[in-house]
């Protein structure tokens, strides 16, 4: 078995509101020195057999981000 992670974030020029109110809580709650925060999905697929880069891909496009206003990367982790 393989697992594979999709990583989904926002694109640079789209506008991430709760990015934004994190770095705002964090400075309220002290924590200095950290300017911006980009938040994201995670995906973790176990895959059962082989299963190529452009299906991977396909699934990321068509399923987990939407490409207009997100980028995705694909890790595979590992077998066992």
């Amino acid at each position: 078995m393989a697992k594979v992670v999709v990583n989904v974030m926002p694109k640079a020029e789209i506008l991430d509101p709760q990015g934004q109110a994190i770095v705002g809580a964090l400075g309220r709650l002290g924590f200095e020195g950290i300017s911006d925060v980009r938040q994201g999905k995670r995906f973790e697929l176990d895959i059962d057999g082989d299963i190529s880069d452009d299906k991977l891909a396909e699934i990321a496009e068509s399923l987990l981000a939407n490409t207009v206003i997100e980028d995705w990367s694909i890790t595979r982790e590992g077998q066992s």
